[in-house]
């Protein structure tokens, strides 16, 4: 997710009939994760996890990540000439022919605690096989005049694509061809009459869109994608070549880890709220300080959706309090700056955005790419009218707990 093993199958067609009469289906597993990766922060999408199969693995490797695609095999799955198959026919479907569905195809993706969808895209972007036909003729009978019967299966019939893999006996023959999107049928008539033809596994490529994990939840999402098999259907392989099953599903399952994590400098905790410059320069000044602010820095790494809420051990209308030993109370105003790359929701840069306590403003900030590590600000301040009032009591410490919430769960 191995070397492809012979088998070399003689059947009539009643043969082919009653061995592929059963209505069975294939099913293939993919899987993919997306996990943000602090050394490439902008590479935001999910990675196939999905072990390959030889053709991508090792005799196209680079075709293969050039274009993208990924290779599977079903081991499992068998087709077989249910009639003989003539020299030179004019009919394609009375020979060997195959159309995958090579255009793209729409799936839904369910998150199995939250029931989000997204949809992923699927088309199937090659296809190739191990077949056996009876000696004589063996391979050759596969040749045409001025052609080898090499090059007649190395080189694809269009509108399939080469890719150059061929390995060979006197008797089968392994092949894959590329299919571009919406690619009709592709096929091959043999010079000399083929009195049988089997084919031992399917190998195909795949292709894949998948939505931006940015703004999924963390968790998996499962769903899946069938297709039928047999004549006129998505994979169709003529009217004499019989396939063992009727349809084949893919079961999609993505992965999604976010990040989120805050880190405030050690006793970054501990606020105390000071006139620009410090208490001493307005006293050597003899003036009255305008506010009390506290700038404090944090880092942040995120790459899904977030919100952020207000929580306080002294509540004032929709902000936290401070109060003295005496009980007087001044409420203190909290923002948020957050660093560049995390939208505020419509676009906008999210610069001293207020933290009230019904949330208001602070509903949902959506990562653009992986925001990893980078500095924020949470600002305090007391107001001027608000300070005066503190300053009409001198001596009073004012003290109070605000707690600033970075939630996931939006």
């Amino acid at each position: 997710m191995k070397r492809i093993n012979t088998l070399i199958i003689q059947m009539g067609a009643m043969g082919a009939a009653l061995l592929f009469s059963s209505s069975a289906q294939a099913t293939q597993e993919i899987t993919a994760r997306f996990r943000p990766d602090a050394s490439n922060p902008m590479l935001n999408r999910f990675e196939n996890t999905t072990p390959i199969s030889t053709i991508c693995a090792a005799h196209i490797p680079a075709r293969c990540k050039a274009l993208n695609i990924f290779s599977l095999r079903d081991t499992n799955f068998r087709l077989a000439a249910n009639a003989r198959i003539m020299a030179n026919h004019e009919d394609e479907r009375q020979g060997f022919m195959v159309k995958v569905p090579s255009d793209w195809r729409d799936l839904q993706v369910t998150h199995t605690v939250t029931g989000e969808t997204e949809t992923v895209q699927l088309r199937i972007a090659g296809i190739g096989s191990l077949w056996t036909v009876p000696r004589p003729p063996g391979v050759s009978a596969w040749a045409q005049p001025g052609f080898s019967w090499q090059g007649r299966w190395t080189n694809a019939p269009a509108p399939c694509q080469s890719t150059g893999h061929l390995a060979a006996g006197v008797n089968f023959a392994s092949f894959f061809w590329l299919t571009p999107e919406n690619a009709g049928p592709c096929s091959r008539q043999p010079s000399q009459d083929l009195a049988s033809m089997t084919f031992n596994t399917m190998e195909y490529a795949y292709e894949l869109r998948t939505p931006n994990p940015l703004g999924m939840s963390s968790g998996q999402y499962v769903g899946g994608i069938t297709y039928s098999i047999g004549p006129g259907a998505d994979y169709d392989f003529g009217d004499v070549i019989v396939p063992s099953k009727n349809a084949i599903t893919f079961n999609f399952t993505l992965s999604v880890e976010h990040a989120l994590k805050v880190d405030i400098t050690p006793g970054g905790n501990r606020i105390e709220l000071l006139p620009e410059g410090g208490w001493q320069a307005w006293l050597d000044r003899g003036r009255t300080p305008t506010r009390l602010y506290r700038d404090q820095t944090f880092r942040i790494a995120a790459s899904s959706r977030f919100k952020m809420q207000l929580e306080c051990s002294i509540v004032m209308g929709n902000t936290c309090g401070l109060r003295n030993g005496n009980g007087d109370e001044v409420p203190v105003q909290v923002a948020v700056t957050l660093p560049g790359g995390i939208d505020g929701q419509g676009d906008q840069a999210v610069r001293k955005r207020p933290l009230r306590l019904d949330g208001t403003g602070t509903e949902l900030f959506q990562p653009l790419f992986y925001v990893n590590d980078r500095p924020g600000i949470l600002h305090f301040e007391v107001l001027s009218d608000d300070m005066r009032e503190m300053l009409s009591r001198p001596g009073s410490t004012y003290s109070g707990v605000v707690t600033a919430v970075w939630d996931s769960e939006v």
